[in-house]
């Protein structure tokens, strides 16, 4: 089962959003990057097309990431019967 979720990189609270194994650690290997979030500058970088592949695949976001994608409005392009998140 994969997860979207946020991957630390540098010594400040910016995070990469990665799709990867649920089984993985926090900083293990992922399998693609489909994002860049900084909480600090309040910026955000999604790449939209990958975001939706992963969760018509099946993958699940996690909470963070699940309020990030509201936030950009990326569940509004997803179609109505795939919005299953637990």
């Amino acid at each position: 089962m994969l997860k979207l979720r946020l991957k630390r990189c540098g010594r400040k609270a910016v995070f990469r959003i990665v799709a990867i194994d649920v089984r993985s650690r926090r900083e293990g290997k992922d399998l693609q990057k489909v994002g860049f979030y900084d909480p600090i500058k309040n910026q955000t970088y999604l790449n939209v097309n990958a975001i939706l592949y992963f969760l018509e695949q099946g993958a699940q976001p996690t909470g963070t990431v699940q309020d990030i994608f509201k936030k950009a409005g990326v569940f509004k392009e997803l179609r109505p019967n795939q919005m299953k998140f637990n």
